[in-house]
């Protein structure tokens, strides 16, 4: 299986994000990791020694964990679970916290293998728009901090579609984070979450988004220079060079088990799905008194079929039709008047035995996907 731990701290809150985080303190850190420690422990008890195939330590800001509790974290991992030889070990990491004396050759010694930098920008004023704790020489200083402690293996995080950014500043910072040559790119388009900071400044019109067309040429001519680049396209919002697309998020669009660890983390494992509790408190109560979470979904065969669909649609490859039939005993509607208004509208294609998103698509997945679903869903409630 795939696991994941959230670590739930940072620095400051970021503008635009809304992902599950509090403020960091040794005490609470400390606190923390020995929580998950025992949580671990229980899963191992529970699961036994299930085979992991990779390991993500995301949050939040993991690298404001001191490398000995990183290091406490791996090896747990190795004795409640059977850590695969190969296995792929990615740290998140901002680049303020990574340029701590020594943090990055500690962590990869212990055998992360895999760093994610959360660089968003490299130009300084829309880094501090977004609350960014970093600015720009520091996301460069960290990227070549990283090669000089051994790591082969370095994805960098960017945001296109920000207040004030233009189309010909997202090329160019894309330009920019090529010339350093990192091995994988996720470019993520601006999500305004409701009751972050950016929500608000933009819904009170401090702040302005670029309109629709220059949000769509940042997505396309991005994605046609990074491919022109040497950066497959290989999944909606993820670009790779050849070998090196992150296995653990392949893991997730392939619909494997996984377990989370950590407030807020999620789990899927034998077609069961349940969440932690975000609190931190009502964490500790439950990771204390060893109990099963309240709310467990039991996933039917519609509803991981859609999944698979969902997922295996996002990516490069796109969803395989002979697999489909084999799993669900039908043929995949392709030939469907809403498949044949999406192919004809150029946004899905069919080739070699896969329906895929074309590039276009891509920029409208989430429209194109809810389309298939339907069509799907309606299928499904002729035959019941």
């Amino acid at each position: 299986m795939l696991l994941y731990v959230h670590v739930p701290f940072c620095v400051r809150k970021c503008g635009y994000c809304a992902f599950h985080s509090g403020p960091f303190s040794r005490e609470a850190a400390k606190l923390y990791v020995g929580q998950v420690l025992q949580e671990m422990e229980g899963w191992g008890r529970s699961l036994g020694r299930v085979r992991l195939e990779s390991v993500y330590i995301g949050g939040g800001t993991p690298s404001l964990l001191e490398s000995g509790q990183i290091e406490a974290l791996l090896r747990a991992a190795d004795t409640c679970f059977e850590l695969s030889s190969g296995a792929e070990i990615t740290l998140e990491a901002n680049p303020d916290s990574a340029l701590r004396p020594g943090f990055l050759d500690s962590v990869r010694s212990l055998g992360v293998n895999r760093l994610s930098l959360g660089v968003q920008s490299l130009q300084d004023d829309l880094l501090a728009m977004l609350g960014r704790p970093h600015d720009s020489a520091q996301a460069r200083r960290a990227v070549h901090a990283a090669r000089a402690a051994g790591f082969s293996n370095l994805s960098l995080d960017l945001i296109w579609g920000l207040p004030g950014q233009t189309l010909d500043r997202w090329m160019n910072d894309l330009a920019a984070v090529v010339e350093l040559a990192p091995e994988h790119l996720s470019c993520y388009g601006l999500s305004l979450e409701d009751g972050t900071a950016l929500t608000r400044k933009v819904e009170d019109g401090a702040l302005v988004l670029p309109d629709e067309e220059t949000g769509a040429r940042m997505y396309l001519d991005g994605s046609e220079f990074l491919e022109s680049s040497g950066y497959a396209h290989y999944e909606i919002s993820s670009h790779a060079r050849p070998g090196r697309e992150s296995r653990h998020n392949q893991g997730y669009w392939a619909g494997r088990d996984y377990l989370g660890l950590g407030p807020a983390a999620v789990s899927t494992i034998g077609g069961r799905r349940w969440s932690n509790p975000s609190a931190f408190e009502e964490y500790a109560e439950v990771v204390a008194k060893g109990e099963a979470r309240d709310e467990v979904e039991v996933l039917s065969a519609l509803t991981r079929r859609l999944e698979m669909v969902m997922l295996t649609l996002r990516t490069g490859a796109g969803l395989d039709l002979d697999k489909f039939k084999a799993t669900t005993g039908t043929e995949f509607p392709w030939r469907h008047p809403a498949v044949e208004q999406l192919r004809s509208s150029g946004l899905v294609r069919l080739r070699t035995g896969h329906l895929q998103l074309t590039r276009k698509g891509m920029l409208v997945s989430n429209s194109v996907i809810e389309m298939v679903l339907g069509v799907l869903d309606r299928m499904h409630a002729d035959t019941v």
